[in-house]
């Protein structure tokens, strides 16, 4: 299959768009984590689970995809909304117990790190916004010893849980970048929601939490089927 078949724009063809969405035209890149960069998708599925069933609590596999890109506690507050307060706390605790020891299963997907190298060999800038807390991340950077790409990183637990826009502002912010200069890259409905609210180019890609017709209907300015499509539409 083609990048061009791989990697296609909402409009009928990528030569189509606006110039303010060229992917060549961008100076900042901003990624979400988990599930767009790093395969950890099923560690969290199976961290929420344990956790949950610690405390007398069940719920399926897609609810748990369906929270992903949120911030932990909220998260735990739709997938358990008849828990106490007390029990929420319990659970997100349960679910740090079992998820920072198993963290080292979480590899970047293939060909993520190489796609990162090239980015900055073309002088871009490139940014993290996770739903993640600031010491999560932190953790999984230092497992992949990656810190060195990314001029910045946003967590929830820094500018609010996703959609909240503010993690991209700080970014942009930060880097004295204007929205036209910026591409948000997205595996759930809630990236792609965020880069909406300020009108930002965005990437939807269909290989982590969100199905492509999900994604989709949240009008993403392109789309992916895979992390090669992913690098080959950004290091074009």
């Amino acid at each position: 299959m083609t990048t061009a078949a791989l990697a296609h724009a909402l409009a009928a063809n990528t030569s189509d768009l606006a110039a303010e969405h060229h992917l060549a035209d961008k100076t900042l890149i901003i990624f979400d984590w988990d599930g767009t960069l790093m395969d950890s998708i099923g560690l969290i599925v199976e961290s929420m689970h344990v956790a949950g069933e610690a405390h007398g609590f069940t719920t399926t596999d897609q609810a748990v995809k369906d929270i992903i890109g949120l911030s932990l506690m909220h998260g735990i507050e739709i997938l358990y909304p008849q828990a106490t307060a007390a029990q929420k706390l319990a659970i997100q605790q349960s679910y740090a117990d079992y998820y920072i020891p198993s963290s080292h299963r979480t590899p970047f997907f293939a060909p993520i790190e190489t796609m990162l190298q090239t980015l900055q060999q073309q002088d871009k800038q490139l940014a993290v916004a996770t739903g993640k807390k600031r010491k999560g991340l932190d953790r999984v950077l230092d497992g992949s010893d990656s810190h060195h790409y990314f001029a910045i990183t946003r967590c929830a637990d820094e500018s609010g849980s996703k959609p909240d826009p503010q993690m991209l502002s700080d970014i942009l912010d930060y880097t004295k970048q204007p929205i036209s200069q910026a591409v948000f890259i997205g595996d759930s409905i809630y990236d792609i929601q965020m880069a909406n609210r300020l009108g930002m180019t965005s990437i939807a890609v269909n290989y982590g939490t969100a199905s492509s017709s999900e994604l989709a209907a949240e009008q993403p300015t392109y789309q992916v089927d895979t992390p090669q499509a992913l690098a080959e539409l950004l290091c074009a």
